[in-house]
């Protein structure tokens, strides 16, 4: 796994569990990297309450009970508002402090919806809620599943250190 990963999963599990606080993730195309990270720390499970790949609408319908039609009209995956809503679903259904999410087009080329490879949206939801655009404009699919990741547990770890 990448050093940057590891390094970001230690300092997010060490912030939650000093605080007592748990985290459950809904990722799409960083394939589950983030929660390797978050589970690459011994203790995690103090923490980490679970999380899945959402890759696919039946992904999200099977893993978190989002049907097709509880996505308000206009909303389209690898959005931030999509982001969004996966994180506060995925804390709410574990119970969570916070839910972290991502959700983009890992390459060689971009998604359905016009996203070019390297663009990734990502989200938290808990005492607060952020959720961020990423464009690597990178066609490397590995590289980009790494930096979607990792944008993601920098997101938790900075609004973990905000409050």
């Amino acid at each position: 796994m990448n050093p940057l990963l590891i390094e970001l999963g230690e300092a997010v599990g060490q912030a939650l569990k000093a605080r007592g606080e748990t985290v459950a993730v809904a990722e799409s195309s960083s394939g589950g990297l983030v929660s390797a990270a978050l589970l690459s720390v011994g203790g995690a499970s103090a923490y980490y309450l679970g999380g899945g790949v959402v890759y696919t609408a039946k992904a999200r319908f099977s893993l978190l009970e989002i049907p097709r039609e509880a996505i308000p009209a206009g909303m389209r995956s690898a959005s931030e508002p999509y982001a969004l809503l996966l994180a506060r679903t995925v804390r709410e259904r574990f119970g969570a402090t916070w839910g972290v999410s991502e959700t983009g087009a890992a390459g060689p080329t971009g998604n359905p919806y016009g996203d070019a490879a390297g663009h990734t949206c990502v989200a938290i939801s808990g005492p607060v809620e952020f959720a961020a655009t990423i464009e690597t404009g990178s066609p490397d699919r590995l590289a980009n599943m790494d930096a979607f990741a990792a944008a993601a547990l920098d997101l938790l770890k900075r609004a973990t250190a905000s409050i």
